[in-house]
């Protein structure tokens, strides 16, 4: 009876795992380092890891050692892309999701860092913003200078250049 409910039990999970990712073979795939060599991953630790997968990729980000990091759907596959990769280097079976966590730490710092340089940017510049500030349905390449639109001028100012012949 045992075994029939881990059965259900693993079949639901992974059921999710491709009903609330578009990845789920890589989400698998990935769960496959876990597996030992000699012997068979259990039902129980299969439904075990994927949920508690699903459950970060559903929030998109991840908690790690006190801090919250961003973790959209893009970083994850990114990050399983490129464990699986680099298989051979890793030493396996894995024991846990810790060095995936840490690359994808890695792709949220790299875009807060760049964010946050685009926003520098934005203020040296005055009245120019990057491409985040910009409205989502104009596409605008990351880091690119936008002009914003111009002020009227003063009619006071106008009347100044006009006496000076500028």
């Amino acid at each position: 009876m045992a075994a029939a409910m881990n059965d259900v039990a693993a079949r639901q999970a992974v059921a999710r795992a491709f009903k609330f990712t578009p990845f789920g073979d890589l989400l698998l795939a990935y769960i496959a380092l876990f597996k030992p060599a000699q012997r068979a991953l259990s039902m129980m630790r299969l439904t075990k890891m994927l949920d508690e997968l699903l459950e970060d990729i559903q929030n998109a980000e991840i908690t790690r050692n006190g801090n919250t990091y961003a973790a959209p759907q893009g970083y994850w596959q990114q990050a399983i892309e490129q464990m699986l990769m680099s298989r051979d280097n890793l030493s396996l079976p894995l024991k846990s999701h810790g060095y995936l966590y840490e690359i994808i730490i890695s792709y949220s710092n790299k875009a807060e860092a760049k964010a946050e340089k685009q926003s520098e940017q934005g203020r040296k510049y005055g009245n120019f913003h990057t491409a985040e500030t910009k409205p989502v349905n104009h596409i605008v390449k990351a880091g690119e200078m936008v002009k914003t639109e111009k002020s009227v001028m003063p009619q006071n100012v106008k009347d100044t250049l006009k006496k000076r012949n500028w």
